[in-house]
């Protein structure tokens, strides 16, 4: 929430004036932005809440302001059907929705050539080349939430059309989520895209300036409130908050909505804004994310199990981040990615060598989940100064540490998603779904016979629309709730 007591939404879910208050792009995200602008494939990569929509958003509108030679598309697929359909079905529906985002963004830019609206899958990529000729522009298409990490098995339909429609006048980009995404037998990612990690490294020197620009455009009045036990004038509270949540921006939004609750932040302030978090925040993460996990869902338990024992090592080691061999990374892999996607853990090397000998990954850890199994759960001048020094030396997990020993069973491949099934009751506002809807609306959609969330997803706008006290700002926000209780 900002100053003005705002609630802040995700971006792809902000108006064009509120997205370019709320969002800040220091160099590290420059670059980023010129590669999604530039030729060729591109998958951004990065947790939840990272800020990839927002990459993706103001690549997009920052080609719009180069109206002569380039037509950027955005385009989210967080569309029920292409969750629930493969093959034809998916190629279909994927079509559809690309030619009316082509379509609009023609429109938009005031020219009147169009795609035909039963174009199909086969030849799509050959009308879109046929398109750029005829407007002499290259256009460049970003495709938002293409990956659901429930969903993995699917995902070959996606990138074999990312593959297909990728070329000189034509350019794809897609965000992806991290982790062991199946990719499918015709797309290699090593040679058909160009991958871009979104981790803020606490190493990096734009780290702390990325959050002290977030907090200068949501929180103007937050600086002044530091301690001098926390702002020395160093920036060091900035890289200290940043380093919490892992880099994380959605993350560090919810952490600064909690400091705003203080008139002066000291270091009392700041353990409670980490343990509030990992309370709040963080263990809810995994709560939300069981029922999207579909074949995956039996995975939750170990991960819950993994984090706790995770920490409780971390803690006794006095460690914010760990080396861990390459034989539990294969065992551990899609718990992992779980831990990963909700912002317990963070992968900063993909191998370097252990002391006590082979290879294995380089992880950070959130300092709010941390501190709560620190001896005295709370920040000292010395731990605030030892978590805001950019060097850490990693505790190792080496291949015979029984530190991780959980039974991770396989997937369930009788299980579909759960979240489909929930009674729209679920997206009451809470701590899970803090852009919630309220006791009154639930009934307003009840009584119209909207009883699941998948009803609500197939509804349509007009449907909605008709019913009693659901206006356009309303509808907004059922459409971000439920886009939050399926893809985010």
């Amino acid at each position: 929430m900002s100053d003005d007591g705002q609630l802040v939404l995700a971006a792809e879910d902000c108006e064009e004036d509120e997205f370019h208050r709320l969002h800040c792009f220091t160099e590290y995200e420059d670059r980023i932005i010129k590669s999604l602008m530039a030729h060729g494939p591109v998958l951004l990569r990065g947790g939840r809440g990272s800020g990839k929509s927002a990459l993706l958003i103001e690549a997009t509108l920052r080609l719009r302001r180069d109206i002569s030679s380039v037509l950027p598309v955005y385009l989210s697929l967080r569309h029920l059907p292409l969750l629930q359909s493969s093959g034809s079905d998916y190629q279909e529906f994927f079509t559809r929705l690309l030619v009316d985002a082509v379509n609009d963004a023609l429109a938009s830019a005031n020219l009147s050539s169009r795609l035909r609206a039963d174009a199909a899958a086969s030849s799509l990529r050959t009308e879109l080349v046929e398109l750029a000729r005829l407007i002499s522009r290259r256009i460049v298409l970003m495709f938002d939430d293409a990956a659901h990490i429930g969903r993995e098995t699917d995902l070959g339909d996606f990138f074999g059309l990312f593959r297909t429609l990728s070329g000189n006048s034509v350019s794809c980009k897609a965000a992806i989520y991290p982790g062991v995404t199946k990719f499918g037998t015709r797309f290699d990612v090593y040679n058909d895209a160009t991958v871009i990690d979104l981790a803020r490294d606490e190493r990096a020197p734009y780290f702390g300036a990325f959050f002290e620009a977030m907090i200068d455009a949501r929180y103007p009045n937050l600086p002044e409130r530091f301690a001098k036990s926390v702002d020395g004038g160093d920036g060091a509270v900035y890289r200290f908050l940043g380093r919490s949540v892992l880099g994380n921006a959605r993350a560090f939004v919810f952490a600064c909505n909690a400091l705003n609750e203080h008139g002066s932040i000291g270091l009392p302030e700041l353990t409670n804004c980490l343990l509030k978090l990992g309370a709040d925040y963080y263990w809810p993460l995994l709560d939300e994310l069981k029922p999207k996990l579909g074949i995956y869902e039996p995975l939750l338990e170990p991960s819950q199990q993994v984090a706790e024992k995770l920490f409780k090592f971390l803690a006794e080691k006095r460690s914010t981040s760990f080396l861990l061999h390459k034989d539990h990374q294969h065992r551990l892999s899609k718990v992992l990615e779980m831990l990963e996607y909700v912002g317990f853990i963070s992968r900063r090397e993909a191998s370097r060598a252990l002391k006590s000998g082979g290879r294995g990954g380089r992880y950070a850890s959130n300092l709010c989940t941390l501190l709560d199994h620190m001896p005295q759960r709370r920040v000292t001048q010395e731990l605030f100064g030892d978590w805001t020094m950019d060097s850490d030396e990693p505790a190792e997990i080496y291949s015979s540490s029984p530190t991780l020993n959980v039974k991770v069973p396989g997937p369930d491949m009788n299980r579909s998603l759960a979240v489909l099934d929930l009674g729209v009751n679920s997206l009451q506002k809470g701590k899970t779904y803090p852009y919630g809807l309220t006791e009154q609306k639930i009934i307003v959609l009840e009584q119209a016979g909207i009883r699941t969330i998948s009803d609500l997803a197939r509804c349509s706008d007009s449907n909605l629309l008709s019913l009693q006290g659901i206006g356009d700002k309303m509808l907004h926000r059922i459409r971000n709730t439920v886009a939050q209780a399926i893809w985010m």
